[in-house]
């Protein structure tokens, strides 16, 4: 049976929209979603973890510990959403069989345009929660009410030119490549700051 979710953008933003409700009110489960609607929901998460470090790495109210555990752990999700784009990409690979050559060449793969509607997803969330925050003045509501209606046309936007896209692959009329990420900073044989200052191998 088809995977109701790989070639649907509207479902893939709104499994993105659903999920980031649900987690607000629930811890996350490593179950939401399985097959190509199970990597999406893995990104997704990572970018929900991310927002949140990101709020808490800018306090000053906590101490260095903290802040400094929130870092390394946005360092860790931003990793691993990366691999999930990847993963993304290379099942859609898999599934439209891309032409080399002969069409335009999109410079943004489908995972990344995943990746931005997860972001945009949440912020749409959170930009509607200060829209209708009862303690904020009737001045910032009113702001975030114009940002919101921004979000939302952008969110559309955005959720169109994925469907467009992976109808314009399936169609051989663009094509896109996976070119990965090779994050140096992670990689104690590609980071200066790692390498040049790690101990010395066993008998070296």
């Amino acid at each position: 049976m088809p995977d109701p979710v790989l070639f649907n953008a509207g479902a893939i933003a709104g499994q993105q929209a659903l999920l980031t409700e649900q987690w607000h009110v629930r811890e996350p489960a490593v179950s939401d979603g399985s097959g190509f609607a199970g990597l999406v929901a893995q990104n997704h998460l990572r970018n929900f973890q991310l927002w949140h470090e990101e709020d808490v790495a800018r306090r000053n109210d906590l101490g260095f510990e903290r802040v400094f555990q929130a870092k390394r752990a946005i360092d860790k999700y931003n990793q691993e959403r990366n691999n999930f784009i990847e993963e993304m990409d290379k099942a859609l690979v898999a599934a439209l069989q891309p032409v080399e050559s002969g069409c335009p060449r999109n410079s943004e793969t489908p995972g990344m345009i995943i990746d931005r509607l997860s972001i945009l997803a949440l912020k749409e969330f959170h930009m509607r929660e200060e829209a209708g925050r009862p303690d904020a003045s009737a001045s910032h509501r009113e702001a975030c009410a114009t940002k919101l209606a921004r979000i939302v046309r952008q969110r559309t936007d955005l959720t169109q030119s994925l469907a467009e896209l992976l109808a314009d692959v399936a169609e051989h009329r663009r094509t896109f490549a996976v070119y990965y990420q090779f994050k140096m900073y992670n990689d104690p044989a590609l980071n200066p700051q790692l390498y040049r200052n790690a101990a010395p191998a066993s008998g070296a």
